[in-house]
């Protein structure tokens, strides 16, 4: 029987649409994926093979014999050996392999298993490096994306229960045993302070989520994003003191994850590249966020963009993707606007 602690989240909404879940095999996906089903949410699953355990395979040959015993469709997909950085890389080829099954197969929503010792193991990481609200609160049970929605159902339940409840219901899992590889920083934080903070404090730790969320809500209310053009954002601040937030959520949407010096520089300096990919500039109220590139400009274009107030670091981007900046009426209105107080 399914427990009123496991009740989907915006499972009437989800019903309706059409829904990919990021499957591996083990507790969480596993416990999702039957959750899924006793909700009669409709689904196919993805899972990428990394060749880096000996069950992998194994895990592969169990997702597509349970899509084919309860009629989904499995989506899988081999990956390279990755010989530096594999968290990193691994994120990267995964979600750059689910973006073009939802592209492919017209997916809504991408639904991913991460739950409350998850999100615990974010907020010790950021906290320990530096992190305001919206960094610490981390992952959202619904984010939105260029084409798709990320839902994350589960954030709320400790990883212990989604365990017990599978036990107790005879679902099959696999228990990867790289999740204790103290070689990796996760896996660290998570064996010697969250999980063990999870199982004293865990309720009143979910209550602490909501409550920041919240909190990020409100901040979230301080700006807005008002014109999206390929890869160049222009986000209207209605508090200066929103700025680092807006930088950091618009990088963070053209998939680029700030540090925390460089969130200090922003904070400091208004005109800057940051990390020798993406030129950042404020004028006026507007913050301007577009790829970095050095390319030579004709003096017409540039005396153009001059005369309509374009941010110098902005106009090569134009320039390169052949933008007219008079044909976007929205990029000089954004731009024509008071001088913001120096910070």
């Amino acid at each position: 029987m399914t427990s009123p602690r496991f009740l989907i989240p915006h499972s009437s909404f989800l019903i309706k649409k059409k829904n990919l879940l990021a499957f591996s095999g083990g507790v969480d996906s596993s416990a999702l994926f039957f959750l899924l089903l006793e909700h009669d949410i409709p689904f196919d699953i993805a899972l990428v093979n990394y060749g880096t355990r000996e069950q992998s395979d194994a895990e592969e040959a169990h997702a597509k014999a349970l899509a084919a015993k309860y009629g989904l469709k499995c989506h899988t997909i081999q990956a390279p050996q990755f010989t530096s950085d594999f968290e990193k890389h691994a994120r990267d080829f995964r979600y750059d392999f689910f973006e073009k099954l939802i592209a492919e197969h017209g997916y809504d929503i991408l639904m991913t298993a991460h739950q409350l010792n998850d999100r615990m193991e974010w907020f010790l990481m950021r906290l320990s490096k530096g992190a305001g609200v919206r960094e610490l609160t981390g992952m959202e049970a619904m984010e939105e994306h260029g084409g798709y929605t990320l839902v994350r159902p589960l954030l709320a339940v400790p990883r212990s229960e989604l365990l017990a409840w599978l036990r107790e219901n005879g679902y099959p899992f696999f228990v990867d045993e790289s999740n204790a590889d103290p070689r990796h920083e996760r896996n660290r934080f998570r064996a010697t302070y969250s999980d063990k903070l999870i199982e004293a404090y865990g309720e009143g730790i979910a209550r602490s989520f909501t409550y920041l969320e919240r909190d990020k809500a409100l901040l979230d209310s301080l700006y807005e994003t008002v014109l999206v053009h390929k890869a160049l954002r222009i986000v209207r601040l209605h508090h200066p003191q929103a700025l680092v937030t807006a930088a950091d959520t618009t990088l963070k949407e053209l998939g680029y994850l700030l540090t925390a010096a460089q969130r200090q520089e922003i904070s400091k300096q208004e005109s800057l590249v940051i990390g020798g990919l993406w030129a950042v500039e404020v004028e006026g109220s507007h913050l301007c966020i577009a790829p970095y590139r050095t390319d030579t400009m004709p003096k017409p274009f540039k005396e153009q963009c001059r005369r309509l107030g374009i941010p110098a670091k902005i106009r090569p981007y134009l320039y390169t993707e052949e933008i007219d900046p008079t044909s976007i009426p929205t990029i000089t209105r954004a731009l024509h606007s008071p001088k913001r107080e120096k910070r």
